[in-house]
């Protein structure tokens, strides 16, 4: 069973800069993406940033320029930097990694959030 717990969000005010965690317990087969999503009150769950097991990098327009996802070479842990937040960056920020299990089924694993506040 895979685990996933967030950690960095904050109350921060506008132009400042977080940075999340995420942080992976428990082992799975092979990992094809790692990302984080992002849900604001009265609000779909939007993609932020993803990253794939190659490497490949993908940004939701509104993070663009401002926000950076990394993770560590044992892909146990994905960060997402966030520089000159604004505060419609407000939202519980999701981790999320999808794989494969031992047994070859396909899983999308969930943290629990993290809340981000961006006063203006």
């Amino acid at each position: 069973q895979v685990h996933l717990v967030e950690s960095g969000g904050n109350l921060v005010q506008a132009g400042d800069s977080l940075r999340l965690s995420c942080a992976r317990s428990g082992t799975i087969s092979s990992i094809t993406i790692m990302g984080w999503y992002r849900q604001a009150p009265g609000k779909q769950r939007e993609l932020v940033a993803s990253i794939t097991i190659g490497g490949s990098i993908k940004y939701a327009d509104s993070a663009k320029g401002r926000f950076t996802i990394s993770r560590d070479n044992a892909k146990v842990t994905v960060y997402l930097q966030m520089n000159s937040l604004k505060p419609e960056d407000t939202a519980v920020y999701y981790c999320t990694v999808s794989g494969i299990d031992y047994s070859g089924q396909k899983h999308d694993y969930w943290g629990q959030g993290t809340q981000v506040t961006v006063s203006s």
